[in-house]
């Protein structure tokens, strides 16, 4: 039967979206989430995939079932001959065993279905089996339960290939976690429980599962006592039906004493026998029974997307939450540079002393007063002398403007590793780094900044006096010192200081306000401060994204409102393919 490429096509889409999916958030039932993902991805390549490539195939029947069911002494019943180990340690089965036919051997060699086991070939031989040395994958330290061996063995009848898979509630959580891989990859499940056990928990979970997937399922109901074995066939058909398994077919094997070899009688599985017979000689029955399983699977794998889908969108929010705060602390910090740029914090201490260097004393500051029209004059002759290095001031500057974008970077980060470890979604997040912590070179990189704002004020200043008269008028100032007055400006208003710090810083700022007039006029001054401050403004919002990205990284796997979007549209095509299996 052909495969259907636009299905296959939408499968393999499914896959890959579910591979790619994480979620990396820890909120509430996430673990349950993403073990559906890896189990969906696992059953997608295990069975999904392959099953609808290829209904034609052999069916895959997976013998299950508790520890001690007697799975193995079924196993070799039903192929006349021990093949598989049984015993009283637990568990017993480690390395799953495929039986097949020879010439079925094709369809399960080449990683068809569970693709992600290693594959050793066998050849049953009398009344044990011998394994021959060829190893797909095989690694010295690699684990049984990485690895599945194929069993020839021509007493398996052709179109039906028997698993034996390890205990359910094997103490091993590798043996617990193949059983279900290995149950989760077949098309027919064969259950064993025994008359003391059938109502054990762990099987029935496992076969309400089933139920609600749809799955063909035969139970093997072992070791009945003799006399009680329509009593206790009765009760557990009661339990079947109540799970929703009327359909299940149920074999009962009484308790006999096993032969030298640990065999049951044949006459004990006969009518098991006999069944998967008739399934694997009408290729009707088998694709029916593949169908009815495959339409099962693919209506629960729709209802794991769906739930995947609302988990999708629950990551999302929370992850524009846990953005939000980063995003207020650090526009907070922002905020907080260009107030301390512009409301005269800068022009404390040091700035404020080599700015007085630069431009003189109280004698300086009186002789503006004497209006603007003499200005050019008195500055022009006052820098004929021998000033203190505008380097310094710029020095100063830089420094301080260091000190304030440092300080409010790090108040943002502290602020949002906070509000990270207290909420729910990003406590793990915030403990898997020291967030609160700026990069190692975030200070250079200010320094940097602030050393190419400067640079942005003086090509400022060149651009804008790149006329013949003011030209002129910039030599006697120079442009370092020109550039110096427009940054003096910039942090021009007196709110924050107190005292006499307001008519100092306020002198400051009329000495560079008259000075740069006198050069450009005001008009142009204003145009001159409006530009070094977005300047400013852009420079050191840029540093900040810098470290918020720091936070926004651990975000980038939340998945989106697109991912949430598209996971559930593939859950309605799903859904769509499983009614047309079923059909």
């Amino acid at each position: 039967m052909p495969a259907d490429m636009e299905a296959i096509n939408l499968l393999t889409a499914v896959r890959k979206n579910l591979a790619a999916g994480v979620l990396p958030l820890n909120i509430a039932g996430v673990e349950e989430v993403r073990e559906n993902v890896r189990t969906a991805v696992e059953q997608l390549d295990d069975y999904i995939l392959p099953r609808y490539r290829s209904l034609d195939a052999p069916l895959l029947a997976v013998v299950g079932g508790s520890t001690g069911a007697g799975k193995s002494t079924l196993v070799n019943a039903l192929v006349g001959h021990p093949v598989t180990r049984a015993g009283a340690i637990r568990p017993t089965t480690r390395q799953p065993i495929l039986l097949h036919h020879k010439l079925d051997l094709p369809w399960l060699e080449n990683q068809r279905i569970l693709p992600g086991l290693r594959r050793i070939t066998g050849t049953a031989v009398g009344t044990g089996h011998e394994i021959s040395a060829s190893q797909v994958g095989a690694t010295p330290d690699a684990k049984l339960t990485d690895s599945i061996i194929l069993l020839q063995d021509d007493a398996v009848p052709r179109g039906l290939a028997l698993l034996d898979a390890p205990d359910v509630d094997s103490i091993s959580d590798e043996n617990r976690r193949l059983a279900g891989q290995l149950l989760a990859a077949a098309d027919l499940w064969i259950f064993v429980t025994t008359a003391n056990r059938y109502a054990d928990a762990v099987p029935w979970k496992l076969l309400s599962d089933a139920a609600g997937r749809n799955i063909t399922v035969a139970v093997v109901l072992d070791r009945v006592p003799v006399g009680v074995e329509e009593e206790i066939a009765k009760d557990l058909r009661g339990m079947l039906g109540r799970e929703g398994l009327d359909s299940a077919q149920l074999f009962v094997v009484p308790e006999v004493t096993l032969d030298e070899l640990d065999m049951l009688p044949p006459s004990s599985v006969a009518p098991l026998k006999q069944w998967l017979g008739y399934l694997a000689a009408d290729s009707e029955s088998r694709a029916a029974v593949a169908r009815q399983t495959l339409a099962g699977v693919l209506a629960h794998l729709a209802d794991r997307g769906d739930a995947i889908s609302q988990a999708m969108v629950e990551q999302e929010s929370n992850g524009a939450r846990l953005a939000q705060f980063a995003h207020e602390a650090f526009e907070q910090a922002h905020e907080e540079i260009l107030v301390s740029v512009q409301d005269g914090t800068l022009l404390r201490g040091e700035v404020l002393a080599r700015w007085q260097d630069f431009v003189g004393t109280g004698e300086f500051f009186r002789s503006l007063e004497s209006g603007i029209g003499r200005l050019r004059d008195r500055v022009g002759a006052f820098f004929t002398g021998k000033p203190k290095p505008v380097t310094t001031v710029a020095a100063a500057i830089e420094t301080g403007l260091h000190a304030v974008v440092v300080d409010q970077a790090a108040k943002a980060s502290e602020t949002t590793e906070e509000r990270w470890r207290a909420d729910p979604a990003g406590k793990s997040l915030a403990a898997a780094a020291n967030l609160s912590s700026l990069s190692p070179r975030f200070s250079e990189h200010v320094a940097a900044e602030v050393r190419a704002w400067q640079g942005d004020l003086m090509e400022i200043i060149r651009t804008e006096g790149a006329g013949k008269r003011m030209t002129a008028r910039m030599v006697s100032f120079g442009v370092n010192g020109v550039a110096v007055a427009l940054m003096v400006v910039v942090f021009a208003s007196t709110a924050g200081l107190t005292g006499l710090e307001v008519g100092i810083a306020g002198g400051s700022a009329v000495v560079g306000q008259k000075l740069l007039e006198a050069i450009f006029g005001e008009d142009a001054v204003r145009r001159l401060t409006k530009r070094a401050k977005d300047s400013l403004s852009t420079r050191c919002t840029a540093l900040l994204e810098t470290e918020k990205q720091r936070f926004l990284s651990h975000l980038v796997d939340v998945p989106t409102e697109h991912d949430a979007a598209d996971m559930k549209k593939n859950s309605a095509a799903v859904r769509r393919l499983a009614r047309e299996q079923g059909a």
